[in-house]
């Protein structure tokens, strides 16, 4: 190691991991179809997409969900992952976890009610966008998005798992699921609570969104065969692919953890974070945001570029985004650059928008304990402007000691974690 310090001085342990994409529910069986280099892009059945250039997604239609809303998934697959992570950690076996719980969940914002006014002057009723609501007096009472609103989600989670700390739920574009994460390594660190819950969700696609970010002209518009349409670092990239999912991290002090004798998955050694405040939806131009997000996770590590072998790249396929995180690389790397390893989940899972940086890092996680970085697929015409080994196409067996997961939301947001084995 070429770094300052003990890179495990401040390292908070990973003990509990739960994961949903589009190619199925569970860690086990996500990282084994992600290991094979599978792809969950599909085209939309939810929905009529006539007419529309986008028309496929990684849809996650498995769940117990009818009908589907933004909430009603986004509510369902944070329960199933946070129930898979706290049961793989053991830290509730008496029924309360001694920790906050950090939520990234898709905003939903308060002028829906004047929204739905709107939809019943031209569609009475409303359909899937329907005010919706149970039979009173259940939980399901509510019209669903206000049980999504001011934090009630984050509420209902930290009751069903008995957090003991303060719920919170935060919304930083596509790093929400990696902030969640940085969230409960400060508060760990701080010595608030020895323990934290860490979910990212994100159910949104439906026909407004998928439109919404069609006229950004963010979406691959490659609909046949939906499984080639997600191609990061590759010269004919042409936007992302929208997808759903959810994943949940246990975190843990290591005092805390090996005083209950839990097993250890993986390490958080360190965060960064930076905004460029440049754009609504561009990186300013000189990267400056994204390497300091980089370095800065890097630094908090102890570690110095030199000692990580991976990087799970934010890699979403745009031409803008593969081309500016190849620029933060560069800067920060330099000509470690052409020995680091870089490949992209999206490429088989698509792009899961809020709970992408809990996704990834879960992924990685994986990565780092099985021995085997998970491939970029889709690799068929490498871009000659980016010069990196993007694990192309296949999986490859490879010991990392040390990874890097970057996660690069909308607005500037930009946040980095350093990771390593248990």
């Amino acid at each position: 190691m070429t770094g300052s310090r003990d890179p495990f001085a401040r390292a908070v342990a990973v003990t509990g991991i739960g994961m949903i994409t589009s190619l199925g529910r569970g860690v086990a069986e996500n990282w084994q179809r992600l290991s094979a280099g599978d792809s969950g892009i599909r085209r939309i059945a939810r929905f009529p997409t006539e007419g529309l250039r986008t028309q496929i997604a990684g849809c996650v239609d498995f769940m117990d969900v009818d009908p589907v809303t933004i909430p009603a998934l986004s509510r369902a697959m944070a329960e199933a992952v946070s129930d898979e992570a706290v049961a793989a950690s053991g830290i509730a076996e008496d029924g309360a976890i001694d920790g906050d719980l950090f939520l990234a969940a898709p905003p939903i914002e308060h002028d829906w009610e004047s929204r739905f006014d709107l939809l019943d002057t031209v569609d009475p009723g409303g359909g899937p966008y329907a005010r919706g609501g149970g039979a009173a007096g259940t939980e399901e009472s509510l019209p669903w998005h206000r049980e999504f609103m001011n934090g009630s989600l984050a509420d209902r989670l930290a009751a069903r798992h008995g957090c003991t700390g303060s719920p919170i739920t935060l919304t930083t574009a596509c790093a929400s699921g990696a902030s969640a994460i940085q969230l409960g390594v400060e508060s760990i660190r701080r010595g608030e609570r020895p323990a934290a819950l860490c979910i990212g969700t994100d159910g949104s696609i439906n026909s407004e969104s998928l439109i919404r970010f069609a006229l950004l002209s963010a979406l691959s518009t490659k609909n046949d065969p939906p499984e080639q349409a997600a191609k990061p670092f590759s010269r004919n990239r042409d936007g992302f692919v929208m997808a759903e999912g959810a994943a949940a991290l246990v975190l843990e002090h290591p005092d805390h953890a090996k005083a209950r004798g839990a097993p250890v998955l993986g390490w958080i050694l360190g965060c960064g974070e930076a905004a460029d405040t440049f754009h609504r939806t561009r990186s300013n131009p000189d990267g400056g945001a994204i390497v300091r997000s980089m370095a800065g996770a890097i630094a908090d590590a102890g570690l110095a570029p030199a000692d990580i072998g991976y990087i799970n790249a934010h890699g979403t396929g745009t031409p803008e985004n593969d081309k500016m995180e190849y620029l933060g690389i560069t800067e920060v790397f330099g000509d470690h650059k052409e020995r680091v390893a870089v490949s992209s989940n999206k490429s088989m899972i698509g792009h899961t928008l809020t709970a992408a940086g809990a996704v990834e890092a879960v992924a990685t996680v994986q990565a780092l304990g099985d021995g085997l970085l998970p491939p970029t697929i889709n690799y068929r015409e490498p871009d000659p402007n980016i010069a990196l080994d993007v694990v192309p196409n296949e999986a490859r067996a490879q010991t990392v000691e040390f990874a890097l997961s970057n996660s690069f939301g909308f607005g500037g947001q930009n946040v980095s974690l350093v990771l390593a084995a248990g």
